[in-house]
């Protein structure tokens, strides 16, 4: 009797405690489902998850957003400090390059860059050792395709030789030839002495005239040679646009223009005459000295900040002033007998160590 009712209130409680079992299961789940959550915003955490490789050794397998993003930050940080790096140490552009210019921008810029290297040049000068009218005519013909110092170390023993047109005029060819020789092209020149001088002696009386349609019509004259000596021993304004005038006027973009003739109409109408003289003196001391053909010292420039053709040569101060010339770099300039004012020393002799 008490094994059956045992039997049978077992029998009663199996239900119940499978309904106990089955709650404590739907209890359970949303437990599992919030560790799931746990762990994988844990995973979300840790930098790099590892894997089991082939040989059973542990290898990151891959890096996490977070990762990721601080690295870009880093980059981008990195990047920024060697932009800032490099425009610390760039050079500044030329205004001049930035932007078209008009025309009275381009009046306006050229006055100030001759403005200021009148300051930089105060002593500004022809190249050439004359003490007349008649020597730095020769000396100016002398110059064409060789350097004025050449010229310099050449004309003292010529001059010595022959110190007037009649004299030169006189004068053997073979004999001037062989005094002339240092400077090149020495048969040519030869010949354009002789032909200048018999007609100085014979139309002008001896005399160099102070017109540039009359210098212009003696052997070997052109339109620069005249302006030389109309500037320098007359005193009437002249344009010299030799090789350096030229190259620096269309580098500093006042002109686009090749033909001499019509560089020197474009730049006569920008500056006013009584500029004309000392602008081609400038213009060709910078020339020879900063404004190189082949490679300008950019960075030793004092008109770099009006320059369009800024960074054409050597930028870097240090560099570019090794490549400066006579009295710019310590050295001698061109005339044997330089102004008072000159800052430099004077050129040696022809054959002088």
């Amino acid at each position: 009797m008490t094994a059956k009712k045992s039997t049978s209130e077992a029998r009663k409680s199996a239900p119940a405690a499978k309904r106990t079992a089955a709650a404590g299961k739907k209890s359970a789940a949303p437990g599992k489902a919030a560790g799931t959550a746990a762990e994988k915003t844990a995973k979300a955490k840790k930098t790099v998850t590892v894997k089991k490789t082939a040989d059973g050794k542990n290898a990151p397998e891959k890096t996490t957003a977070k990762k990721t993003t601080a690295k870009k930050a880093a980059d981008k940080k990195t990047a920024g400090k060697k932009t800032a790096a490099a425009k610390k140490t760039a050079a500044p552009e030329a205004p001049a390059a930035r932007k078209a210019e008009s025309r009275v921008a381009l009046v306006r810029r050229a006055r100030r860059m001759n403005r200021e290297l009148a300051e930089v040049y105060p002593y500004a000068h022809p190249e050439l050792d004359f003490r007349n009218s008649f020597e730095l005519l020769v000396a100016t013909v002398l110059s064409a395709q060789t350097t004025d110092l050449r010229v310099n170390q050449t004309t003292p023993a010529l001059f010595a030789a022959y110190p007037t047109p009649e004299d030169m005029a006189a004068a053997d060819p073979e004999a001037l030839e062989e005094l002339i020789r240092p400077t090149g092209f020495f048969r040519a020149k030869a010949k354009s002495l002789l032909g200048l001088s018999s007609a100085l002696r014979d139309r002008f009386g001896g005399e160099v005239p102070g017109r540039l349609e009359d210098l212009v019509t003696l052997p070997g004259v052109g339109r620069k040679t005249a302006n030389v000596v109309l500037g320098n021993a007359f005193g009437v304004p002249g344009l010299t646009v030799d090789t350096h005038f030229g190259r620096l006027v269309r580098r500093f973009g006042w002109t686009t223009q090749q033909d001499p003739e019509k560089v020197e109409a474009e730049i006569a109408e920008i500056f006013p005459k009584s500029e004309w003289t000392m602008l081609s003196h400038r213009l060709i001391f910078h020339g020879r000295r900063v404004c190189h053909s082949r490679k300008p010292a950019c960075g030793a420039c004092p008109v770099a900040p009006l320059c369009p053709s800024y960074g054409e040569g050597e930028t870097d101060p240090e560099k570019a002033k090794k490549l400066l010339k006579y009295e710019m770099g310590g050295k001698p300039g061109q005339r044997l007998r330089p102004p008072a004012d000159f800052p430099g020393p004077p050129a040696p002799p022809l054959g002088a160590a």
